[in-house]
């Protein structure tokens, strides 16, 4: 059978339609729900960072007119959510929504429910704490001190996890190498920030709860609110109509978040809560905290021979929904790109006296890169190579792959040589001449996308399924609605998913409808739109679903016309014999026979309908190339990004327009992580709560250019693209500060590169927290 004339959706830039909603304040924001008789929720935070919560009296809240509800720790006792990625000897495997024991400063202690915000925010002011403080303990060092405090006393240590991945005779090949760079880096706290801040509307009519919330995975969010408040998982449904940014801060529920479907419960009406600006800092997940101890070496001729790190990671006050992950994929994506004999990571996670930390977009992928790539740099630079030469003298060719790596990586396809050839040569530096020093830094990766193989991630201690199902209907009339469990969160999935249904069917775009985010109505999925995956597992089972729509709808047509299948072509709106356009039946009349059951071949089932479960059997390996030109003020340490150039490959680009808006977005974050983005805590566990962003002004013009080598695993050849913008730009970035200011190069370690930092490492200073 030919292709219609609706196939060339799939590499098109069609414009995201998404956007007209988005644009014109239409867009299902849970900010916008408006429910009668909504109640509104404030949290009540811990002011200290480490102690016991000694007294909680409420008496002076009751006065307070329009006050429902105080929810204490007594209260919700029992109540608790699943660390769904577990660590080797990992002692939790949950964590309680209000505990009385203070971990970090932020952690929720109490709920105020009220008939108006202002009431709520009143009485919660009212709520009398009592505490016995304990000292804080904060940073890895200090959680790794014999002598430091113990947050789990009975643990008899601040370890969470240590285990040691990769080559055992790692240590021999670098102690016989001509040639060994070592170098620790350490990497600030970033925090994602999405465009809408987390938010909730809980409702419960005595049989069902219904949740109405800013998620990246419903179902995740479904099943852990239920088991959480002891409710039959058919019993509680997720809505989630727009995320506003999820960037992987959304990708679980909350324990504020469960605390208002538990008021919900209680009270028997709406309660709404949003968290505050002030509180984002301390009660959204931040990530990237980390060291790294790190040894690359090489022989006398500039080939890599080993690689080893040592990962400690600072998972906060408690292990969090994804726990030790984001630092072990940092310890199994080390290796990158390149060719190396040996790879081990030791990798461990401690707890400390701050907020916990989960997922940001990249996932342990930008530290990886970072001390991968200036690693390489600083090679270079002892050795007189030229930083691209070497690295080219080193990358696996398209003929090296497919290959698994050190650290059991299957690379699928590619050409990472070539990224980097390309990237070199768009490269224009900028001549100016102003007394800022300059330089020019390249880093490569490879990305990890479309987590799903749900077997390997059984085997590596997450607790959750990978496949993902897509429902495809042509309904009577020929109009076509797609159904998936994975959610939108601004990445334009609502768009592409059309684009595959409508290219694969044969079907006008303009009649394809897409169905997300609610758990009553779409097919399940355990993990949602994390990882660079929505597209290629969601999308994979789209893309077999629609294959056998199509096929069936020919079936149909053949039998009718009395034709065979493979002489029919879709062209417009209709199924035609080839060449013959009045031998032909429209879709809206096969759509309707199938429906009643007319005229339909023998053994074929009413309907046009397929639902298809897609589960991978591996990950799929998108790659990149990225590098930046730096100025460098000496006087101030200021460093400014002056150019930005990326190449990257996704697999087959299903929309290229979303893939480079991906990769421009994914950049500025990681030119934030760069130069700007911590939060730092002082000795005794406070946030500094100034944080800063990158705005306009620090980001330059960004040029992409885009790659195409199809995954030879998943149904339409798609790799993932929501992560690969931030993983390059901070080692782009480290490297080209490090090109401009050679004399410190081997002091270029950690990030942000602040201006105080620089000017520190200028002057031979240690800079100062924050």
């Amino acid at each position: 059978m030919t292709e219609g004339t609706h196939g060339t959706r799939v590499g098109a830039r069609t414009p995201r339609r998404e956007d007209a909603r988005l644009l014109t304040g239409r867009a299902g924001y849970v900010g916008n729900v408006r429910l009668p008789g909504t109640a509104h929720a404030v949290v009540v935070r811990s002011p200290i960072a480490h102690g016991r919560l000694a007294a909680c009296d409420a008496k002076e809240a009751w006065t307070v007119e329009g006050l429902l509800d105080v929810i204490t720790p007594g209260d919700a006792a029992a109540v608790r959510l699943p660390c769904v990625t577990l660590a080797t000897g990992q002692r939790h495997t949950s964590y309680p929504v209000l505990d009385e024991t203070v971990r970090y400063a932020g952690q929720p202690l109490v709920l105020v429910v009220a008939e108006t915000r202002e009431a709520a925010a009143d009485a919660a002011g009212l709520i009398d704490l009592e505490f016995d403080e304990l000292p804080a303990v904060i940073g890895i060092e200090r959680a790794l001190d014999p002598g430091a405090p113990l947050l789990y006393p009975e643990w008899g240590t601040n370890l969470v996890t240590d285990s040691v991945l990769g080559d055992p005779d790692c240590d021999e090949a670098i102690a016989g190498a001509e040639h060994v760079v070592e170098l620790t880096f350490g990497f600030g706290r970033a925090s994602p920030h999405p465009i809408e801040p987390r938010g909730i509307v809980a409702s419960f009519d005595g049989a069902e709860l219904t949740i109405r919330t800013s998620t990246q995975a419903p179902h995740h969010v479904r099943e852990h609110a239920a088991d959480a408040l002891g409710l039959t998982h058919d019993r509680v449904r997720v809505i989630s109509r727009e995320a506003g940014g999820g960037f992987g801060g959304k990708e679980h529920i909350y324990p504020d978040e469960v605390l208002v479907c538990l008021a919900a419960m209680r009270l028997g009406r709406p309660v709404s809560w949003t968290e505050s600006p002030g509180d984002r800092l301390v009660a959204t997940l931040p990530a990237r905290a980390a060291t790294h101890r790190a040894r690359l070496a090489l022989d006398a001729d500039g080939r890599f021979v080993a690689l080893h790190a040592d990962v400690v990671g600072d998972l906060g006050g408690h292990p969090s929904n994804v726990g030790i992950s984001p630092f072990a994929v940092t310890a199994v994506m080390l290796p990158g790109p390149y060719r190396f004999d040996r790879v081990a990571v030791r990798l461990r996670g401690v707890v400390t006296t701050t907020t916990p930390t989960g997922s940001y977009r990249g996932f342990g992928q930008p530290e990886a890169t970072w001390t991968r790539e200036r690693l390489v740099d600083e090679a270079a630079r002892r050795l007189g190579i030229d930083p691209v030469e070497l690295r080219l003298r080193n990358l696996l060719g398209p003929g090296d792959l497919p290959c698994t790596t050190r650290t059991w990586q299957p690379y699928d396809s590619g050409d990472y040589p070539l990224a980097l050839r390309t990237l070199r040569d768009l490269v224009v530096p900028p001549a100016r001449d102003d007394g800022r020093r300059r330089g020019i830094g390249f880093s490569c990766h490879v990305e990890a996308t479309g987590v799903g193989p749900s077997m390997d991630m059984k085997a590596t201690g997450m607790q959750a399924g990978g496949y993902e199902t897509a429902v495809l209907r042509m309904e009577p009339d020929a109009s076509v609605v797609v159904s998936s469990g994975v959610a939108a969160m601004g990445q334009g999935i609502e768009t592409t998913l059309a684009q595959i249904a409508a290219d694969r069917v044969g079907v006008p775009f303009e009649r394809v409808r897409v169905v997300l985010g609610d758990t009553a109505v779409t097919p399940y999925s355990s993990i949602g739109s994390i990882a660079s995956r929505s597209l290629v597992v969601g999308g994979g089972a789209l893309t077999q679903a629609a294959a056998r729509l199509r096929d069936k709808i020919v079936a149909i047509a053949a039998h009718r016309l009395e034709a065979a299948p493979d002489d029919l072509e879709i062209v417009g709106s209709a199924v035609q014999v080839r060449g013959d356009p009045r031998t032909a039946l429209t879709l809206r009349e096969i759509a309707t026979s199938a429906w009643r059951g007319w005229d339909l071949p023998e053994g074929t089932s009413p309907g046009l309908e397929e639902r298809v479960s897609y589960d991978p059997v591996a990950y799929t390996f998108a790659y990149g190339a990225h590098a930046a030109a730096v100025a460098v003020d000496p006087e101030t340490g200021a460093v400014e990004v002056e150019g930005y150039w990326a190449v990257g490959d996704s697999g087959v680009l299903v929309n290229p327009a979303i893939v480079e808006g991906q990769l421009r977005g994914g950049i500025a974050q990681g030119i934030g992580m760069a130069l700007t983005e911590e939060i730092v805590y002082t000795d005794e566990g406070q946030p500094i709560t100034e944080y800063l962003l990158p705005t306009t002004r620090e980001i330059p013009d960004i040029h992409v250019v885009m790659l195409e080598t199809p995954s030879p695993i998943t149904p339409g050849g798609m790799k993932g693209a929501g992560e690969a913008g931030t993983i390059g730009p901070p080692a782009a970035i480290g490297n080209a500060v490090a090109a401009a200011l050679p004399e410190v190069a081997d002091r270029v370690t950690s990030t942000p590169l602040t201006p105080e930092a620089v000017w520190s490492l200028l002057r031979h200073e240690p800079a100062a927290p924050g």
